[in-house]
């Protein structure tokens, strides 16, 4: 494993950052309102929810750069590496003038107390760079990850869509007028070597290499490897968890990667969900529709399909789908590789089918055979940017006489790990696809599931929304619609 003494290096709005010392768990939000003074980058939840905190990192992808709306607040410093981190201070040209994006939420009232705003402006900045003549549907997904307590989005909303139709090379733009610039900075700093900070109380290690995080987890199989950082961000800003050593995998280009193969797809454990959501939606689209409501964009462009399955959530919403696909996880380390089913990964809550220095390097997904039905639906109090109660997944093969020839259900929220409902489907198999067949093998979710109460559904909630589940899951594919009262709209 080549070492490099480098240390962290990255561009913070214009000007390079060489960080030699730098504890793991340090956010990119502290680093950026404690040390650097850029505070109008704001802390709100300090988990990811309320965007506040968002700010734009870019990151090379070939020969192309690629901006992201991150939250600020759970992505860690030590991630960043050969990034280029853009905050709101960043946007007005030196003269003062406001940005295009800025302007417009002035001329359409979209700031009240203001402790959002900048958020706001940093995640229309992002769709404005990205997207030409947005619809007021992608404004809005944008915004799923940003909220506000005062304007009630319209006016937001609004300063968006006066925007829109603006071109960023038309204007002055922070971003825009240097972009070669920064691709060639970038460029320079990136490397293939493995970076290694720390003492060893507080060790940091980014790996250049599959290989080389292989070679690090043989060292030291005890410690915690963040991705998208999602998930592990809170366990150190709620749960106040001190992590050592940590392996920082985000910018790993060997783990990021999407492969169109006979028979399916092989997704690299450090895709992203909205790097994902394209090949995903097209080949799966009950799927992709999911991936909308998972999170808001800024934890879509940190979160990914493999760290989602590493982590072993029993309310993770990307393996119910997974396991409904019949997909499996390929598990690498210095020893070699092996490939398990999804569905026999998740052993117990908190345990997965990993053996020391192994780690998830992709997961493959199978087509959906021809003429198969398959549906996902996720349910949570909130529709947007929420965590599942629970998460369906269905999937059924019918004969020509609509006889049930194959089910596949999966679940979250509905015991200690993602777990297939087998009773359920044992109940539907040989039988037809009837509502006197469904409303029989209702009984059978009892057998396979015994959930919990908690804050975001009781047992009994749960337990009757899986059964009415399986009931719409017939009305959808019978052709009919579904009447189904429910606390929440689903996918």
């Amino acid at each position: 494993m080549t070492q490099s003494a480098g240390g962290i290096r990255f561009i913070l709005n214009d000007r390079e950052i060489a960080l030699d010392t730098l504890q793991p768990t340090a956010t990119l939000l502290d680093f950026l309102r404690l040390e650097k003074r850029l505070t109008g980058t704001k802390e709100g939840c300090a988990e990811g929810d309320c965007g506040a905190c968002t700010v734009l990192v870019g990151r090379l992808a070939g020969n192309d750069l690629v901006y992201e709306s991150v939250n600020a607040c759970i992505r860690f410093t030590g991630s960043l590496n050969a990034t280029h981190v853009v905050t709101v201070e960043h946007l007005a040209a030196s003269d003062g003038t406001l940005h295009p994006v800025q302007q417009a939420m002035v001329d359409y009232h979209g700031s009240q107390c203001g402790f959002c705003t900048p958020g706001f402006v940093m995640s229309l900045y992002g769709l404005w760079l990205s997207k030409d003549n947005p619809s007021r549907a992608d404004i809005e997904k944008t915004l799923q990850g940003n909220l506000c307590r005062c304007t009630g989005y319209e006016p937001i909303v609004k300063a968006a869509e006066a925007v829109a139709a603006a071109r960023p090379d038309a204007v002055f733009d922070p971003i825009v007028k240097v972009r070669k610039d920064i691709i060639a900075r970038l460029s320079a700093i990136r490397s293939t070597q493995t970076i290694r900070m720390g003492s060893e109380d507080a060790t940091l290690i980014v790996p250049g290499t599959a290989a080389d995080l292989a070679e690090a987890l043989f060292d030291h199989p005890q410690a915690t490897i963040i991705a998208g950082s999602t998930d592990v961000g809170l366990w150190v800003t709620k749960q106040m968890r001190a992590l050592n050593p940590v392996i920082f995998i985000n910018g790993l280009e060997d783990l990021q990667f999407i492969r169109e193969m006979d028979g399916g797809i092989l997704i690299g454990a450090g895709v992203s969900y909205s790097a994902a959501f394209s090949a995903i939606s097209a080949r799966y689209p009950a799927f992709g529709r999911m991936l909308d409501r998972l999170g808001g964009e800024q934890v879509r462009n940190m979160g990914t399909i493999g760290g989602n399955v590493a982590n072993g959530s029993p309310i993770g919403d990307t393996p119910p789908p997974l396991i409904a696909l019949g997909a499996s996880v390929n598990l690498r380390s210095k020893a070699g590789e092996r490939t398990v089913p999804l569905e026999s990964y998740f052993i117990d809550y908190g345990r997965q089918d990993r053996r020391p220095g192994e780690f998830v390097e992709s997961i493959f997904v199978p087509d959906l055979p021809t003429g198969d039905h398959f549906a996902v639906y996720k349910i949570s109090k909130r529709r947007d940017e929420d965590i599942s109660a629970l998460c369906g997944a269905f999937r059924i093969a019918l004969d020509s006489f609509n006889i049930v020839t194959s089910a596949r259900i999966a679940f979250g929220g509905m015991a200690g790990t993602p777990k297939r409902a087998e009773h359920v489907e044992a109940a539907l198999i040989g039988k037809p696809w009837t509502e006197e067949t469904v409303q029989a093998a209702q009984a059978a979710f009892d057998l396979d599931y015994q959930p919990l109460t908690d804050w975001r559904a009781t047992a009994e909630y749960r337990i009757l929304t899986a059964k009415n589940l399986l009931l719409r899951f017939l009305l959808e594919t019978a052709g009919q619609q579904a009447e189904l009262v429910r606390f929440e709209v689903t996918a």
